[in-house]
């Protein structure tokens, strides 16, 4: 089977799964991994939505999701909804793999929020610089919820209209459903975020002792 690995820079990809591995190598050896997790599906069942988002617990559920997105999947009897055909087992890894990429889109804009900056404030000046690298931080993260938003794109495009649904999966047919329509679309979010962005850092940029 296929290994699925997005169309990404490939220093900014290794940068970013160095993270991933300095943080769950601080992870306690608990419960979690007491059974082998080699399938994708078990990798999707370990996301999970923390009342409180702190960094680590987005880089948890990356770590997570984008395992789940390289891993190969269980077999059908094990899928999660009820494979009859094979028309349907291909069906259903797409839309998988659409699905997982939207919650990869919304881990990367989310991390990017704790480190974006709306505004360059005067009274920031005397921390221009720690402003200015965690607006840099905040671009490289809205840039990786672009590359899985072109891979929900190509993995959407392979899930043609039908009116028999998969069961236990509606929510991933209605997502592909308001990707052909026009009805979501994160690329316009995306690119609003990315603009904001580097509007503040040229204010930062632009700040010198006379600014504060």
């Amino acid at each position: 089977m296929q290994k699925f690995f997005p169309n990404a820079d490939i220093k900014i990809m290794n940068k970013i799964k160095i993270i991933l591995v300095l943080f769950f190598l601080t992870l306690p050896l608990t419960s979690v991994f007491a059974h082998r997790i080699l399938y994708a599906e078990q990798f999707y069942r370990l996301y999970h939505v923390h009342f409180n988002r702190f960094p680590e617990d987005y880089l948890e559920n990356i770590f997570y999701l984008e395992r789940a997105l390289r891993a190969d999947f269980a077999n059908p009897l094990y899928a999660l909804t009820v494979i009859k055909t094979r028309e349907e087992w291909a069906r259903y890894r797409n839309l998988f793999r659409m699905h997982v990429s939207i919650k990869l889109v919304e881990l990367y804009l989310g991390l990017g929020s704790r480190y974006d900056k709306r505004n360059a404030y005067f009274f920031n000046a005397p921390w221009r610089r720690e402003n200015i690298r965690s607006l840099e931080i905040a671009r490289e993260l809205y840039e990786f919820a672009r590359i899985y938003w072109a891979e929900a794109l190509k993995w959407s495009a392979q899930v043609p209209h039908t009116w028999t649904p998969l069961e236990n999966i509606q929510a991933w047919e209605d997502q592909a459903y308001r990707i052909r329509n026009g009805l979501l679309d994160y690329n316009v979010i995306i690119n609003r975020h990315i603009a904001r962005v580097d509007r503040v850092l040229n204010e930062f940029r632009n700040m010198d002792e006379n600014t504060y």
